[in-house]
């Protein structure tokens, strides 16, 4: 582990060197290349320049052992010598986590697609809690949403809402909320008191650039036709609305969300890339996960991952058995409990393969 971190810092260095030098600085390419290389190894390389530093500081105490002192300075010392040990072992650790696979999708940004399942109008409700509780986690983090498409229902809530969350690590927190969402409460039109469950579905796909993903024209069928539902008269009488069909794929994008017809194809076509290049992840996975025989990761999307529970105030991970008493805050966007414990759980299980 000591030779591959030496290795990373002697990268680092050099990274130091290149975004100092002008060819570099000029290249517009090469310098978000090596600035994203040095952004991503400065934790790592401070954690090892830290633990060198605390290794130091435990031999020369160690020395001072061996030499001739007074009661009172050699408890000090033993006393140093535990801490730092303490330190040492806790940044050895911190290393192994530090230097685990990093999912080459944690720092993009995301599209997130909820849909009402099972469970009529009280899904589609459920639908429009759930964007709410994402739309402020992404606030309390800083980033910035922008609605993609959107299908409202006659009692509130979306029968389908697609929208983009832009943000530094966006993926890397909610990528975790693939799957299905269960909601147990009792509904305002439910004059018996009865707890309906229901269900909505959420998918989190990365954006993908365009080198990432090859669309070519000849591979897509673009049809046009007349928006539907609020947004003025223009709106319903003009050709705005995109459909675009992925042949090779079969993948379909239907936006109709803004009145310009240039734009909705503009959104169609990022959300349409995410797609495409999700359903290879997929793919890839899929293959993986049968060559080793486990499921690793954020699990399948119809899976069902998380149940929320209003009579009790309570919510549930089901992937991590982990149960927390304050449902309210969570719709709110306090997320944090869960996507902690799921970062931890997801690292314990990258280094299980590293030790099998």
């Amino acid at each position: 582990m000591i030779d591959r971190l030496q290795t990373l810092e002697d990268r680092y260095n050099k990274l130091n060197e290149l975004l100092s030098d002008p060819e570099i600085v000029n290249d517009t390419k090469k310098l978000r290349e090596y600035s994203k290389e040095q952004s991503d190894l400065s934790d790592v390389v401070q954690a090892y320049r830290e633990y060198k530093d605390i290794d130091k500081q435990l031999k020369d105490a160690k020395e001072m052992l061996e030499e001739d002192l007074d009661d009172e300075m050699y408890e000090m010392t033993k006393e140093e010598i535990q801490e730092l040990s303490t330190a040492k072992e806790e940044l050895e650790e911190k290393m192994k986590i530090l230097l685990l696979p990093k999912d080459p999708n944690d720092d993009k940004n995301v599209f997130i697609e909820i849909r009402g399942a099972a469970g009529g109008d009280e899904a589609a409700l459920f639908a429009g809690d759930l964007y709410r509780m994402y739309s402020r986690y992404a606030e309390n983090q800083g980033w910035k949403i922008e609605v993609m498409e959107a299908h409202t229902t006659g009692v509130g809530g979306y029968k389908e809402i697609i929208f983009m969350v832009n943000g530094n690590g966006a993926y890397s927190k909610l990528k975790f909320e693939n799957g299905a969402h269960r909601v147990q409460r009792v509904p305002e039109t439910e004059s018996g008191g009865r707890i309906h469950t229901s269900t909505a579905t959420v998918a989190v796909l990365p954006e993908a650039e365009e080198v990432e993903v090859e669309v070519h024209d000849k591979d897509i069928r673009v049809d046009t036709f007349a928006s539907s539902g609020p947004g003025g008269q223009s709106v319903n009488t003009t050709m705005s609305a995109v459909r675009l069909t992925h042949i090779p794929t079969g993948i379909v994008v239907s936006i109709q969300d803004e009145k310009s017809q240039i734009k909705n194809k503009e959104k169609a076509m990022k959300v349409l890339r995410a797609r495409i290049y999700d359903k290879f992840q997929q793919e890839a996975q899929a293959e993986y996960d049968e060559t080793r025989k486990s499921a690793v990761g954020t699990g399948d999307r119809s899976e069902r991952i998380r149940t929320y529970n209003f009579p009790q105030n309570r919510v549930t991970d089901h992937r991590i058995g982990l149960t927390i008493q304050k449902l309210d805050q969570i719709l709110e966007g306090k997320l944090d409990e869960f996507v902690d414990a799921l970062q931890v759980e997801e690292q314990a299980k990258k280094l299980e393969q590293i030790g099998e």
